[in-house]
């Protein structure tokens, strides 16, 4: 089981957490095959389904690049009087492919339709993998249809679903989370992928998330569009948004929980708990970053707003400079402050302190803008563990802001310029 509160997370009363999946809350099964799409040694498709029909919610990437699966989505989500299945592929991303690449959602949505007895627009496609290339729709086809016939319900099963998703990744990425709201247990669980091409706007990054909450379509999609603000939106490997960024949120009501119709404490109960499984995901993909050798935590605290702080959090994740003096372990703090410089945001650069943290301990680097005389072997220390944060206190007001990203490592030049091959 995950030690959350060991990785900073703020614990709620009756809430437990625990290495879940898709698959943990009522209703939903998963199953994974080998088709062949592009690896030749693992699964490579996987599928969701809900006994009961969901109600769904999305984000999609801002891209004006968009992958042939988040326009079918966009419309299942948006006009579609609900989902119950997920197909997804890795290893090509059926982004920029014309009319064939919608084409080839069509006939997966339909092959899964067929196959699982429900409606075309009731079925959710993503992809993950090379951008460019069209899908072996008749391998795609095969392994929905072998999928479907191999649902299963288990931890296991959502284990495997979520290796089949993996391109660079290195873990498999998932959790759940089960919590009381009017007296009933309501489970949320999730997994996700992402390693490159990650820094999204709404990573390559997918995430589906189940619950088996009954809930509002209304109030799941703007609890959802509300917290990938503070979580997906704030993690950065490489700042590349990719063509693909996908959340899929699935609710199918079978805990039988009071509705959630308003923005009562049943929904501020439900928000926190898809929080702790957003925080957690997203946390994973950071860590995996392609090359990487450890996550990079930012917190700016002491803003005068909540923007103010994101974008200074954002512009030191992204920071290639200090991304590599992390990789070194290095306390080049001089590159953390030029970062906030020229994010955009106006700060006093006199009025800055500056901590690093890990498991290792924590150390005052700066106060007001100049360094302290830190012992640089200490630093180096804090900074050797495999998750390292930066706090960046402005002293201007009582917004904060965490983003999450990585090292930059040799190995992420190595992992990308041999990615198509």
């Amino acid at each position: 089981m995950p030690n959350l509160e060991k990785e900073g997370f703020e614990m709620m009363k009756d809430m437990k957490i625990f290495e879940g999946s898709v698959t943990s809350a009522k209703g939903f099964m998963a199953a994974s095959c080998a088709a062949g799409i592009k690896y030749k040694d693992r699964t490579d498709m996987a599928m969701i389904f809900s006994e009961a029909p969901c109600t769904a919610a999305g984000t999609f990437t801002k891209n004006i690049v968009k992958a042939a699966p988040v326009k079918w989505d966009q419309d299942v989500v948006y006009e579609s009087p609900s989902a119950s299945a997920v197909v997804i592929n890795a290893g090509i991303a059926n982004a920029c492919t014309g009319a064939e690449g919608l084409k080839n959602c069509k006939m997966t949505a339909s092959a899964a339709a067929k196959a699982l007895n429900i409606e075309e627009n009731a079925v959710l496609v993503a992809s993950t993998g090379v951008i460019g290339m069209q899908l072996p729709i008749d391998r795609i086809e095969a392994g929905t249809k072998v999928m479907a016939g191999q649902l299963c319900g288990s931890e296991e099963a959502g284990l495997n679903a979520a290796k089949a998703i993996m391109t660079t990744d290195t873990i498999p990425k998932h959790i759940a989370v089960t919590v009381e709201i009017g007296g009933v247990p309501v489970t949320i669980g999730g997994m996700c992928k992402g390693s490159g091409m990650i820094h999204p706007n709404m990573c390559t990054m997918l995430c589906f998330i189940t619950t088996d909450a009954a809930i509002t379509k209304e109030l799941l999609q703007q609890a959802l569009s509300e917290d990938i603000e503070d979580t997906f939106n704030m993690v950065s490997v490489d700042g590349d948004t990719s063509t693909n960024d996908t959340v899929l949120l699935l609710a199918n009501g079978l805990a039988k929980n009071p509705v959630i119709d308003q923005k009562d404490e049943n929904y501020e109960l439900f928000k926190a708990a898809l929080h702790q499984v957003n925080t957690y995901l997203c946390r994973k993909i950071a860590g995996d970053g392609e090359g990487a050798t450890a996550l990079f935590e930012v917190k700016i605290v002491g803003a005068a707003d909540k923007q103010q702080a994101v974008t200074l959090a954002k512009s030191v994740v992204t920071s290639s400079l200090t991304k590599a003096a992390i990789f070194g372990h290095d306390a080049n703090w001089g590159r953390i402050l030029c970062a906030m410089g020229y994010s955009g945001a106006e700060f006093d650069p006199e009025k800055v302190d500056l901590y690093f943290e890990s498991a290792a301990g924590k150390i005052k680097i700066i106060e007001d803008g100049v360094a302290t005389g830190y012992s640089e072997d200490e630093a180096t220390k804090i900074l050797s563990e495999n998750e390292v944060t930066a706090i960046a206190d402005i002293k201007m007001g009582d917004a904060a802001a965490t983003a999450w990203g990585c090292d930059l490592t040799y190995d992420y030049v190595k992992i990308n310029a041999d990615y198509r091959s």
